[in-house]
């Protein structure tokens, strides 16, 4: 088992239901089958309208790139504890609705985060890696702006299945972040596979893997936060990696959201 200081991912569709109200959490049919992306590492907003990039909001007022989210309704975004947990709140931002990091999104900022009352993290252990942010102005949602369909509670997804990673984070290990929402297939990993190839600790019945059976493809620094897609369901929330990003022996860490479904709903 390998075992080395955890490195976060850190920060720097069926039709819908048109009777849905907009601040209400899409929680997806089990085993939902809505369309999928196939190839390509850059990735349209169109493709997955339900991301969301996340800012801090610097002393002098200007915006830093940092992590990757999942709108659940037109007040909240899911994201992960480790990006929103050392945060003041009001130096939170996200952007929606456009393809780019830095332009053409609507810009909304953070009232109010809320992590998940297991969180923890030090060195070498990391738990419920997951929490939501209030925004302070509502998300007008339209064809490039949609609450994400989150995964329920029996909803399933089997080893090797194929899943999307999203995120604007960095291109390569010392690399410099991406301008362009970028999108990767990756496969749900074995659990007990991944437990071997992380501190066993940080893996469990609430944590999904995904990987892929050569090197080069994953999420990095700066994807933390991002949604695991899974025909259209989001049933991640991006936590940590390995030592090396896109290293075959150290499969992506995701907070599985149907462990944490209900929580997600009574808080978004």
């Amino acid at each position: 088992m390998w075992k080395f200081p955890i490195l976060l991912a850190i920060c720097l569709v069926t039709a819908e239901d048109n009777t849905r109200l907009d601040n209400d959490v899409y929680l997806a049919p089990n085993n939902s089958k809505t369309g999928r992306i196939v190839g390509g590492s850059t990735a349209n907003i169109s493709q997955f309208p339900f991301a969301a990039v996340m800012f801090d909001i610097m002393e002098n007022g200007a915006f830093r790139q940092d992590c990757a989210g999942t709108i659940l309704n037109n007040r909240s975004v899911l994201s992960a504890a480790t990006l929103l947990g050392w945060q003041i709140p009001l130096r939170l931002s996200c952007s929606v609705g456009s393809s780019n990091a830095n332009s053409g999104g609507a810009v909304h900022n953070v009232l109010q985060h809320i992590t998940h009352p297991d969180y923890y993290l030090d060195m070498w252990n990391i738990r419920s890696d997951i929490g939501i942010a209030r925004l302070a102005t509502a998300i007008v949602f339209g064809g490039n702006v949609r609450a994400g369909p989150i995964a329920g509670a029996n909803f399933n997804v089997a080893d090797n299945a194929n899943v999307w990673a999203m995120g604007w984070g960095l291109l390569a290990s010392g690399g410099s972040l991406s301008e362009p929402l970028q999108h990767v297939q990756l496969r749900i990993t074995n659990h007990a596979a991944c437990q071997r190839a992380h501190n066993a600790q940080n893996v469990n019945a609430r944590t999904i893997c995904a990987g892929w059976h050569e090197n080069g493809r994953g999420g990095c620094t700066g994807d933390s936060g991002g949604p695991l897609v899974h025909n259209g369901v989001v049933i991640g929330v991006f936590s940590f990696i390995g030592p090396v990003c896109g290293d075959i022996r150290w499969p992506n860490v995701y907070a599985r959201v149907s462990s944490y479904v209900h929580w997600i709903q009574n808080n978004a």
